[in-house]
Formats: structure tokens, C-alpha cells, sequence
């Protein structure tokens, strides 16, 4: 697929089911290598009720998201996914800066995530972001970065 006319804008409840496809492709191959990975579809409606959810919208169709909790001067980057078909085209880098650029107008001064350690291509990729590992716990690495 290619990458032509993308806009990134908040989701809404009639993007639910669209959006759900999206992340569990995006997950699909992940799940078969790592059994404890969460459930990270689930509760989308509450996820866009609570909290921001970015998705990139490619021809019409969601491409990928990204969804954000703001609490005061910390932000919380909860998920951020890409449809395989969609890879390699730098929807990932524009939802992160979008995130970063809300959480940064919200009053966010930094931003924290948690990535699986057996997923060592994300803490390498967010590294290469300007994001620091701050611990670890079990099967989690958090992570932060200063915006």
C-alpha cells in the first residue's frame, strides 16, 4: 500500500471497529513470539472516552494509531501501532510526533511508555528517539523522554 493523502486526527466511537483490525494486525505477529503480550484492543471505547487517540488515516482507511494519557505535567504514551501493510512509510514517526506535540500543548512536560523486553527492536527504535530507559519490571521496560 502506499502512503498518499494521510491526515492524523483523533479518533471517534466510529472508528472502533476499523481500528481494532488495524492493531491486531499490527500485533498479529508479535502475539505468536511473545504468549503474555496484553490484550492491546480491548476497551477502545473507553481508550477514546478517557484518553487521546490519534489515529493515521491513509485514502480513508486507519492505518495506525496512537493513544495517549495526560495527568498534569506527565503524559503516558499507552499504544502506538502500525497495519503491517503500512510499514516502512513513517506513519509510526508521524503518530509519535503528533502524540508528542499533544501531550507538549497539553502542559506535558515529559512522556513515559512501557514496550515488552522481548520486543528489544522497539526499546532500540524509541532509544534512537531520544527516549531513556528508566527500569524494568518483569517483562516491561519503561521508558521517558523530556518534551
Amino acid at each position: 500500500m502506499s502512503r498518499t493523502e494521510t491526515v492524523i486526527r483523533k479518533a471517534n466511537l466510529a472508528d472502533v471497529p476499523q481500528l481494532k483490525q488495524c492493531i491486531d494486525r499490527a500485533y498479529a505477529r508479535l502475539k505468536k513470539r511473545l504468549p503474555d503480550l496484553p490484550d492491546v484492543s480491548g476497551g477502545l471505547e473507553q481508550e477514546i472516552d478517557k484518553r487521546t487517540v490519534l489515529i493515521a488515516e491513509v485514502s480513508g482507511g486507519i492505518a495506525g494509531c496512537a493513544v495517549l494519557g495526560i495527568d498534569g505535567l506527565g503524559a503516558h504514551l499507552v499504544n502506538i501501532a502500525v497495519d503491517p501493510g503500512f510499514k516502512g512509510q513513517g506513519l509510526g514517526r508521524s503518530l509519535m510526533q503528533a502524540a508528542e506535540t499533544h501531550a507538549r500543548n497539553a502542559g506535558a512536560t515529559d512522556i513515559a511508555l512501557a514496550t515488552h523486553v522481548g520486543i528489544p527492536e522497539n526499546v532500540a527504535l524509541y532509544q534512537h528517539l531520544d527516549w531513556s530507559e528508566t527500569s524494568r519490571n518483569n517483562h516491561k521496560v519503561f521508558m521517558k523522554k523530556n518534551l
